[in-house]
């Protein structure tokens, strides 16, 4: 119909939500009835002219008076609507969505993606992925997130296939409809495959028709790998952003082991780099930042022309994404992340990625998830520290810890110190707020 999509987050605050619709000058606003505390809190004073609300059996009233706007219901929208096809030419040009950024630092950015942008990605993802018309798509992932959306949703209505959608993920619930559903197709982070495993009901549930795993935001640790190759299960991993829309590289569960810690390679209409600041690009296993090029990555943010001018860089190559991540090629073409540059900890001169030690404590039996992040010392300038969930029925001291990496990681790399908690702080894709950890953990 021509209008621009912006999905927002249902974990959000009030005035959150009164931001993202200031900054988009949203003018409708769909949520169902169980938002509509958070409607009432983040709509006003912004340009918003509708409020609609979807039943989704909470049946709660507004309340007089707490609502500006008349509150309309969807379904009688719908009814009352005219069946005459609007009459709007929608190019690939065309904006489609603006999808904000996570906001791990500042305001979230809004992304602009295109309908050309969304296609593309979902011609890589059903390349990459082989999706079939006959695919079963469970949806564990939240939709206001790009992951659901770009590699699930969207590539499974490209082949005409099946979504089974959920309002949140739990992991026995997840469980209970890969069986009843008979669901092909899963897609997660790390985090939610950990869980999904450790559930009690993991050994007992029927998973047989699963086909295709995809993860990301980081590497699967081997325990989790082994967990799911035990039920003769593999995953593709993969490595984008929203602004990829997501995708950008895809690693095929056939080179999960070779290949362990892999993004994996470019997907088929995407172009990767691996290049210095100045956007020169440096040869195969040298440490720079990673870049993106293609019909899937954004021509912009909205309404951010600082952000614009330092996100992209032009060169005779054309333009790329500066993705604000370190990396490196080997000498196959595969792509392995380092860490993010703001992550990236420099201590004593020497540049020590975060990424690198979480990986290796991800080993640890003892050891349910960690975040390592860079703390001020006066001798070093900054040294990394730990935050660590122990894993229930396990105990674990700070001395388990740093033995374990002595001998597997240069001693300029072990953490100086390690911090026990009882859940990390993670945006609504499950990553760690690392910024939220410093400001809770790192005096």
């Amino acid at each position: 119909i021509g209008a621009v999509f912006v999905p927002l987050n249902t974990r959000l605050a009030g005035p959150e939500v009164t931001f993202h619709l200031e900054d988009a000058g949203a003018q409708v606003l769909v949520a169902s009835w169980t938002m509509e505390p958070l409607v009432v809190a983040g709509v006003e004073n912004t340009d918003v002219e509708r409020v609609i609300f979807v039943d989704d059996g909470a049946r709660v009233p507004v309340e007089e008076g707490r609502l500006a706007l008349p509150a309309e219901i969807y379904s009688e929208v719908l009814a009352s609507a005219s069946v005459e096809r609007p009459n709007v030419n929608v190019g690939l040009d065309d904006l489609a969505i603006i999808l904000y950024t996570s906001g791990t630092t500042g305001n979230p950015k809004g992304a602009m993606l295109t309908h050309g942008n969304l296609t593309w990605n979902a011609v890589n993802v059903v390349s990459d992925m082989n999706i079939s018309s006959d695919e079963v798509s469970l949806m564990i992932s939240p939709m206001f997130h790009v992951a659901a959306l770009g590699m699930g949703v969207l590539p499974t209505f490209l082949k005409g296939g099946h979504l089974i959608l959920e309002p949140r993920f739990h992991p026995g619930r997840a469980l209970e409809l890969i069986e009843q559903h008979k669901a092909t197709f899963i897609s997660g982070v790390p985090t939610t495959y950990q869980l999904l495993a450790e559930d009690p009901a993991w050994e007992k549930t029927d998973i047989s028709s699963l086909n295709s795993l995809t993860c990301g935001g980081s590497a699967v640790p081997l325990h989790i790998l082994e967990a799911y190759e035990d039920r003769g299960l593999s995953f593709t991993m993969g490595y984008g952003m929203t602004e990829t829309s997501p995708g950008a590289t895809s690693l095929p569960g056939r080179y999960s082991r070779e290949k362990m810690g892999s993004a994996g390679l470019p997907q088929m209409h995407t172009h990767v780099r691996v290049a210095d600041l100045d956007g020169k690009e440096l040869p195969p296993n040298e440490v720079g930042e990673v870049q993106i090029q293609g019909p899937n990555v954004i021509s912009g943010y909205w309404k951010r022309p600082e952000a614009n001018e330092s996100s992209f860089i032009t060169d005779d190559g054309g333009t790329w994404f500066r993705s604000g991540d370190m990396g490196y090629m080997d000498d196959d073409g595969f792509l392995f992340i380092s860490d993010r540059m703001k992550d990236m900890i420099i201590s004593g001169g020497e540049n020590i990625y975060p990424a690198q030690i979480e990986q290796e404590l991800a080993q640890m039996e003892a050891i349910a998830f960690v975040a390592v992040f860079g703390v001020s010392d006066e001798k070093w300038g900054e040294v990394p520290r730990a935050a660590v969930v122990v894993r229930e029925g396990h105990d674990l001291t700070e001395s388990d810890v740093l033995s374990y990496l002595d001998g597997k990681l240069a001693r300029y790399k072990i953490p100086k110190s390690v911090v026990f908690v009882d859940e990390m702080p993670r945006t609504a894709s499950g990553k760690v707020r690392k910024p939220q950890l410093r400001e809770l953990y790192g005096n």
